[in-house]
């Protein structure tokens, strides 16, 4: 994970900033290209009221009148020249600084979730994560180019055009400065509340795209179970509360709307009455009415056109909190701040008084210690929830142990990479993952540097030439979400393919094989001993024929190890395991209420 990560500003503006420091130049540009549009804006009314004082002085017929009039035609003609070049090189720099822009920030942020624990993954919606990831790029976005190119230019065409009026007459300046401050209060005592209700908005709508996404994600089970109406009803609940603040939301709005119309009004014939009276009293000439007419009424459509942006940017600011949240969650698991790359020679795991538990006071480990030799050949065995995932789980560094430690080749890996401990372990879990890719895309994930031949070789191991040849597109088909194109045996031969082609010292098995049938998983299981001969492997068997192959197995029950062996020990000793060889029924282990119901039936 990039260092700059951990830097990464929490409050928005600043957030906003840190990457436009960035692309420091090409902001630069953008800003200058703009002041042309201002400039335009304030003195195009100014060469207006030149020409119009020239033409009242002129009689109908005169000769030549071009030549009087040429200076303020040609301030107007190059005014707005230089305004058109400004925007379209403004709109030509914006091409290449947005997209660089929103990339940055996407990628920073997906990279900071990343590395969130295990369990936080766990406990949010996959789409809710993605969509604030995907939203929060657009909507800096959206704020930076209304801050520059609305906010910008309208204040400094404000002050520009300012500077002209009270020129004009100071009356009038003042009233246009009066206006713009009363309309610029009122629109930030109103913009918290809209900024409040906008984030609710926000979160509302994340929180039903998010039920959307988890449903459309389990369509068999809501068309295998006949749930559609249901799903339907359960969504409105959600539907019902983002109606309820988007209206709420929009109501705020609305409001703020109405005071200000209500307030340009008053603006309107104050000035009217005033520019009349003026007038009539010799005070400003008809120049300067259409100076100041024509300057009044370019910044009221531009303060109103700002006004409309603050609500914008006020949505947008909701979304951006929203997604800034994903900042504000620390890690779980975090790299010591000296931690070194693990360097695997031989593959030694030893767990030293481990204690370990998901909830107070319940501990799943307790001072557990246990030692795996290097290319040992481990089998995991206990009914459901005895600790065997979990046992993995810790050895990955999924979760922080409450005390001890774990040990690779004598080095704890607490004070090692995340990345680098990963790295280091190919795991075939249970709940097998393949990307929407093509099936060789899928296989090359475990090395990526790996050549073609190496990705057929990883591929005729694990079994997978068979059904991949039978297929149109063989290994350019795409598997679909989650790989729903394939069979579940043909996404477990794909995953062990992948661990095959890591080619890691460490080599972790979740029961690899149940997906497959017995002819399939006897060539696989052949094949896998080759790779098993250069790695230590760590193999959760649910079933228990499975682990004839194992130089040692480890029996968990309730959160400890009660028994250590062979296969043939183990059943001699005829203890746990060896009740448990009995008793399984279908070839895997119950869960333990059953397996004691079973084990008292037998013993009646």
């Amino acid at each position: 994970m990039p260092k700059e990560i951990n830097i990464l500003p929490r409050t928005l503006f600043a957030f906003i900033f840190y990457f436009v420091k960035r692309q420091r130049i090409g902001f630069g540009v953008m800003f200058f290209t703009l002041i042309f549009w201002p400039l335009n804006e304030s003195l195009c009314p100014y060469f207006v009221k030149i020409l119009i004082n020239r033409l009242v002085q002129f009689t109908p017929g005169m000769e030549a009148p071009f030549r009087s009039l040429a200076l303020p035609l040609i301030g107007v003609l190059t005014s707005w020249l230089l305004m058109e070049i400004s925007v379209r090189s403004y709109g030509m720099v914006a091409i290449y600084v947005w997209p660089s822009f929103r990339k940055a920030i996407r990628e920073s942020l997906l990279s900071y979730t990343q590395g969130q624990s295990h369990s936080y993954f766990s406990g949010h919606f996959t789409g809710d994560l993605a969509k604030k990831i995907a939203e929060l790029p657009r909507a800096c976005e959206h704020i930076l180019d209304i801050l520059i190119s609305n906010f910008f230019c309208t204040m400094l065409t404000f002050w520009i055009s300012l500077g002209l009026v009270f020129q004009v007459s100071v009356v009038f300046g003042i009233i246009l400065f009066v206006f713009v401050a009363v309309f610029v209060v009122l629109t930030i005592v109103n913009i918290g509340s809209i900024n409040s209700k906008a984030k609710m908005h926000a979160e509302a709508i994340s929180a039903l795209d998010g039920q959307i996404i988890d449903s459309l994600g389990c369509m068999l089970a809501v068309r295998l179970f006949a749930r559609g109406s249901y799903e339907l009803k359960y969504l409105n609940r959600y539907q019902t509360d983002e109606i309820k603040k988007s209206k709420k939301a929009a109501w705020v709005i609305e409001q703020a709307s109405c005071f200000k119309g209500l307030l340009t009004l008053i603006f309107v014939i104050i000035t009217f009455f005033t520019l009349v009276h003026a007038w009539n009293n010799s005070w400003i000439t008809i120049g300067d009415c259409s100076l100041i007419t024509m300057t009044f009424f370019n910044l009221m459509g531009l303060i109103w056109h700002s006004s409309f942006h603050i609500t914008q940017i006020a949505k947008e600011v909701g979304v951006c909190k929203a997604a800034l949240s994903l900042l504000n969650v620390p890690y779980g698991i975090k790299n010591h701040p000296d931690a070194t790359e693990l360097l695997v020679k031989k593959g030694a795991i030893c767990l030293d008084r481990v204690t370990f538990r998901y909830k107070p006071k319940a501990n799943i480990f307790n001072q557990m210690s246990v030692k795996i030799k290097a290319g040992e050949k481990v089998g995991l065995v206990g009914y459901s929830g005895s600790g065997k995932t979990t046992f993995v789980h810790l050895i990955l560094r999924l979760y922080n142990l409450n005390s001890g430690k774990i040990f690779i080749d004598d080095q704890n890996i607490a004070r090692v990479t995340q990345t680098s401990l990963h790295a280091q372990i190919a795991m075939i879990p249970q709940d097998l993952i393949l990307f929407h890719r093509t099936i060789f895309e899928n296989i090359r994930y475990g090395r990526l540097d790996a050549t073609a031949e190496e990705v057929l070789e990883a591929a005729r191991l694990a079994h997978c030439m068979g059904f991949i040849q039978d297929l149109n597109k063989g290994f350019q088909t795409m598997v679909g979400e989650r790989g729903v194109k394939l069979s579940g045996g043909q996404r477990q031969r794909i995953a062990i393919a992948r661990a095959i082609l890591k080619n890691a010292p460490i080599l972790i098995m979740d029961e690899s094989t149940s997906a497959l049938d017995s002819i399939t998983e006897k060539f696989i299981q052949n094949n896998l001993k080759r790779v098993m001969q250069r790695a230590t492997t760590l193999v959760i068997a649910h079933r228990l024929s499975t682990l004839s192959y194992m130089d040692r197995i480890l029996v968990f029950d309730k959160g400890g190890i009660i028994e250590d062996g062979t296969l043939s020990e183990l059943l001699a000793r005829r203890g746990h395991f060896a009740k448990l060889w009995e008793m399984q029924a279908g070839g895997f282990l119950l869960e333990r209420k059953e397996f004691i119901t079973d084990l008292n039936r037998h013993k009646n």
